[in-house]
């Protein structure tokens, strides 16, 4: 079954509530205390394969991405940057500060299998909603607390940002040139992989929890996830003690691997062993270097990286990237442009994986989000509801999971706890 049509390389959602859910996590509530993007993040992953998701937000202000603006989404009030990580969710507005909305969250709460939250710690304890407390009530609530650096620790009370975190974490001091400043990724990569392992926390803690019927908080620390996706940087260090020079497009371990100028501006070669550099060479007029003892093994092209740059840069930059690009994929010998945004979302590949989605969102228009990259066979992700304005589903979650009348929720909208 499939859930999306494709118009023009764009795969189209109604946005009817009433598209199926075959998701792996159909049935799942979701009680989401998260705002900004590490939560959502988290959140938007379990919604996309089926869970039941009601986001929480504070009347009359909601998430702090609702502001994160421009640009609004075409026809919208709302900030693409809000769109692109809260659909399938529906938005209840409450006062968790007030003690008719902290009763009512646990009432709703009580309903649900997961909350998903990223206070400072232990800010929502002095509501009555912290770990132990929701725990000694619902023993099998799933309870994900995302922070800048978990639970534990000297520095557990601060706040948590993803260029903080990319700059406490390591990454930083990794990326930009030898000789220029430190740089930041492009995107929010801290935030995006601390959702990510909330995520798998979650997932990890649902399969005990069918064995136990036991719940369990999983404390994600941003600072944690930084550090854990080092990977082979953070392993040579490890092996060497030594701190990684920033090198640029180069890799560390691998040559050549990096970035080049062309004719007409820049690609990325990729060449992962001896052989891909063999045929490299043999192919385009460097019948010699394989022969050269400076770089006739990656651990000698490593040792020799400046010499290797050298050496090809002026093959390269004779031909356009197009030429390029042609006779390596022949070749079966990584490379590939540097596309803008513009041209990512127009390549053919990312057309045809429909990673584009078109959704109809309750201002009326349409509004396009990037796809979930998830593919499974029998249990496809839904894109069941666009991302929701603040307190479209307050009246419809209060009346169905609480059973309060159309005048009970008008009186609490008059006290401004929801």
């Amino acid at each position: 079954m499939t859930n999306t049509s494709t118009k023009n390389g764009i795969a189209d959602s109604t946005g009817d509530a009433k598209i199926e859910n075959t998701g792996p996590l159909a049935g799942l509530k979701v009680f989401d205390l998260t705002r900004v993007l590490a939560g959502p993040t988290c959140v938007q992953m379990l919604a996309d394969l089926g869970a039941d998701v009601i986001k929480i937000e504070k009347p009359g202000a909601g998430d702090d991405t609702r502001s994160f603006a421009p640009p609004f989404m075409p026809g919208t009030k709302e900030s693409a940057y809000f769109v692109g990580v809260n659909r399938n969710k529906r938005s209840v507005t409450l006062d968790i500060s007030k003690p008719e909305g902290q009763s009512l969250a646990r009432e709703l709460i009580g309903k649900c299998d997961i909350l998903v939250e990223n206070f400072k710690v232990g800010a929502l304890t002095k509501y009555g909603l912290g770990y132990e407390q929701l725990h000694a009530l619902f023993p099998g609530l799933i309870y994900c607390s995302i922070t800048g650096f978990g639970q534990t620790g000297p520095y557990a009370p601060r706040p948590g940002y993803d260029s903080l975190m990319q700059a406490m974490g390591g990454i930083m001091s990794l990326t930009g040139e030898p000789d220029g400043l430190p740089q930041k990724v492009g995107v929010p990569v801290a935030d995006i992989f601390a959702g990510l392992y909330g995520c798998i926390g979650v997932l990890a803690a649902l399969r005990y929890k069918e064995r136990t019927g036991r719940g369990q908080q999983i404390d994600i620390g941003m600072l944690d996830a930084n550090v854990a996706w080092l990977a082979n940087q953070g392993m040579n260090f490890l092996a060497t003690g030594e701190n990684p020079p920033r090198l640029g497009n180069q890799h560390p371990n691998i040559v050549p691997y990096q970035v080049f100028p062309t004719a007409d501006g820049y690609m990325v070669l990729s060449i992962g062993n001896d052989p891909t550099f063999v045929r490299f060479c043999k192919n385009f007029g460097l019948d010699d270097m394989p022969e050269d003892v400076r770089f006739s093994t990656n651990a000698a092209r490593v040792a020799n990286r400046d010499l290797v740059t050298k050496t090809l840069a002026p093959v390269l930059k004779s031909q356009t990237t197009d030429w390029w690009v042609e006779r390596l994929e022949v070749l079966k010998i990584g490379c590939g442009p540097i596309n803008t945004l513009s041209q990512v979302f127009a390549d053919p590949q990312v057309i045809a994986r429909n990673m584009v989605v078109e959704m109809k969102h309750s201002s009326g228009p349409e509004v396009q989000v990037i796809a979930n990259p998830v593919r499974l066979s029998d249990t496809p992700v839904s894109y069941r509801a666009a991302p929701p304005v603040l307190g479209q589903h307050t009246s419809e979650v209060m009346e169905s999971w609480l059973g309060l009348s159309e005048v009970a929720c008008a009186e609490l909208h008059a006290k401004g706890v929801i």
